[in-house]
């Protein structure tokens, strides 16, 4: 068993997994288990031999638990990585990646604003309110990490934007966060649909550039000064 990498769940106990098809295997007792955080070390400890990663989901998610592994291998590639990283050439290459990847996140949120603008398509009246409603969508929608529908890869930039504002819209012009949703199976979808249906009413109004009394108005409201622009998704 020691001998097969696999992907196992966590078991029973704290040394002991559990197999795709159900079976608890009890851990080697000279393997230890290396912890989620080092993406280099864990890739190294696994290309370096067999090893059990452990995953576990939770609702749409799947989450690491870490990788089973000879804790003299770990130890050995820990040492040498150390080394490697105490080096020069180490910390300017790390430098430069730091640097890539500001540069392509600042390209993206700038890319990411632009297409919000583009579905939002206010008449020219209303440019203000759609610049300050884009900034506050993409503040909230971009940051690395952040798990938000405008980090996936997986449907075009444009509907990422239109997925943001409508999310972003309901948490801040709509009562949602405070609703009791009752427990029914598709029922927090529906509340879900209906609350954007109204949302892409009022984003209707401003692109048709009609009169629209700004003391009743949730969405000038959510985007005034002195309100707090951040949301949960």
């Amino acid at each position: 068993m020691p001998n097969e990498t696999r992907i196992v769940t966590p078991g029973p106990t704290d040394r002991s997994v559990r197999t795709p098809n159900g079976q608890d295997l009890q851990v080697p007792d000279s393997w230890e288990l290396l912890p989620p955080g080092d993406a280099a070390l864990t890739r190294r400890v696994k290309s370096a031999g067999p090893s059990w990663t452990v995953q576990e989901k939770k609702g749409r998610r799947t989450f690491s638990r870490g990788v089973w592994a000879p804790a003299d291998r770990i130890a050995k590639i820990r040492a040498d990585l150390d080394a490697e990283r105490s080096t020069e050439s180490y910390a300017k290459r790390r430098a430069a990646d730091t640097a890539r990847r500001e540069k392509k996140h600042k390209e993206y949120v700038a890319e990411f604003r632009k297409a919000v603008l583009a579905f939002l398509g206010f008449a020219v009246e209303y440019d203000d309110l759609a610049e300050r409603l884009a900034e506050a969508v993409t503040k909230h929608a971009t940051p690395v990490g952040s798990g938000t529908v405008a980090r996936t890869q997986r449907i075009p930039i444009e509907q990422r934007a239109e997925s943001a504002v409508i999310a972003w819209m309901r948490h801040q012009t709509t009562a949602y966060d405070s609703m009791k949703i009752a427990r029914v199976k598709g029922k927090r979808r529906e509340v879900r649909r209906q609350l954007a249906e109204k949302s892409r009413s009022l984003l209707a109004s401003y692109r048709r550039g009609e009169p629209v009394d700004s003391s009743r108005c949730p969405l000038q409201s959510a985007l005034a000064p002195s309100c707090d622009q951040g949301e949960t998704p």
